[in-house]
C-alpha cells in the first residue's frame, strides 16, 4: 500500500533510540524527509548517520524538549530546512514520582506533567503555523495504556499525564480541524527494546519476568518498537485521513497484573 508518505517533512521528538528511532526509520523508508531530535548529541548524531546511509533526507537538532527555548529551536530548525512541517509526533515523555500518593511530592507531579503533557502542547503550538494548509498535515501523540489501565508498578503521576494527554487529543483534534491538521494519540502498552527498563528486568529477574508475561500476555511476549512504529506511520498518513481524535492502542491485549507490586525498572 502507498501511504502517499513521500517528501513529507516529519518531526519527531525523542528520535534517537526506542519507539522514536524505529518510527523515524519507518517513516523514513516511505520517503519522508525527517528531523531527528533529542538530548544527547552523540545518540543524536547516531541515528541520523544510519538514516543517511539508508537513503534518507536527514536533519539533526539536540534539544530537550521539556524546555521552552530547546522546542522553539527544533521546530525553527525543522522550518529552516524543509519550509514547513507535515506531520509531528510527539514522543519524549517518561514516568518518574512516587509510585504512592503518599510519597509523592508536588515536584513529582509537576515533573511528569511537564515531560508528558505540557512539553507536548507546546510542541503543537509551535508547530501548528507551519502545519497550517499542508495536505495531510497530522500530529500523532505518544500516550500509554497506563492512560486506562492503573497499575502499581508505574506511577499515578504518569497515569494522569497520560490520561491527560488522551482526552486532551480529541480535544486538539477540534481545534485543528480547521487549519487542516489531524491529531491522533498511539498508546503503547509494554515494549520490549534492548537496554531499556523491560530488557534490564528481564536479565536481572528472568524468573519473575517471566511469570509476569505469562500471566499478563495472551500472546505471550512484549511488544516491539517497530510494531508500535508501524502504526504511528500509518495513522499520520493520509491513508488514515477518516482517523481523526481517536486513541489507538498497540499492546496485543495486555492484562494488568495486580501481583506486581513494584516498579519493574
Amino acid at each position: 500500500m502507498d501511504l502517499r508518505l513521500k517528501d513529507k517533512v516529519v518531526l519527531i521528538t525523542g528520535s534517537t533510540r526506542g519507539i522514536g528511532l524505529a518510527t523515524a526509520r519507518a517513516f523514513a523508508a516511505e520517503g519522508c524527509r525527517i528531523v531527528l531530535s533529542g538530548r544527547s548529541p552523540a545518540t543524536l548524531t547516531e541515528a541520523a548517520r544510519e538514516l543517511r546511509e539508508a537513503g534518507a533526507t536527514v536533519v539533526e537538532h539536540a534539544a530537550d524538549v521539556t524546555k521552552a527555548e530547546d522546542a522553539a529551536a527544533v521546530v525553527q530548525a525543522a522550518v529552516a530546512a524543509f519550509g514547513g512541517i507535515d506531520i509531528l509526533v510527539n514522543n519524549v515523555g517518561g514516568g518518574g514520582g512516587g509510585a504512592r500518593i503518599e510519597n509523592s511530592t508536588d515536584e513529582d507531579w509537576h515533573g511528569v506533567l511537564d515531560t508528558n503533557l505540557v512539553q507536548t502542547v507546546r510542541m503543537m503550538r509551535l508547530a501548528l503555523p507551519h502545519m497550517t494548509g499542508r495536505p495531510g498535515a497530522s500530529v500523532i501523540n505518544v500516550a500509554s495504556i497506563s492512560g486506562w489501565t492503573p497499575q502499581l508498578a508505574m506511577s499515578g503521576q504518569y497515569g494522569a499525564a497520560k490520561a491527560a494527554l488522551i482526552f486532551d487529543t480529541e480535544r486538539w483534534a477540534l481545534e485543528f480541524v480547521p487549519h487542516g491538521v489531524r491529531v491522533n494519540t498511539v498508546s503503547p502498552g509494554s515494549i520490549l527494546v534492548p537496554g531499556n527498563g523491560w530488557d534490564r528486568y528481564r536479565l536481572s529477574n528472568p524468573a519473575y519476568y517471566d511469570d509476569y508475561v505469562a500471566q499478563g500476555f495472551p500472546m505471550g511476549r512484549l511488544g516491539s518498537a517497530e510494531e508500535v512504529a508501524d502504526v504511528i506511520v500509518f495513522t499520520a498518513s493520509p491513508r488514515a485521513h477518516w482517523i481523526n481524535g481517536r486513541n489507538i492502542p498497540v499492546d496485543g491485549l495486555e492484562q494488568p497484573y495486580p501481583p506486581l507490586d513494584r516498579r519493574p525498572y
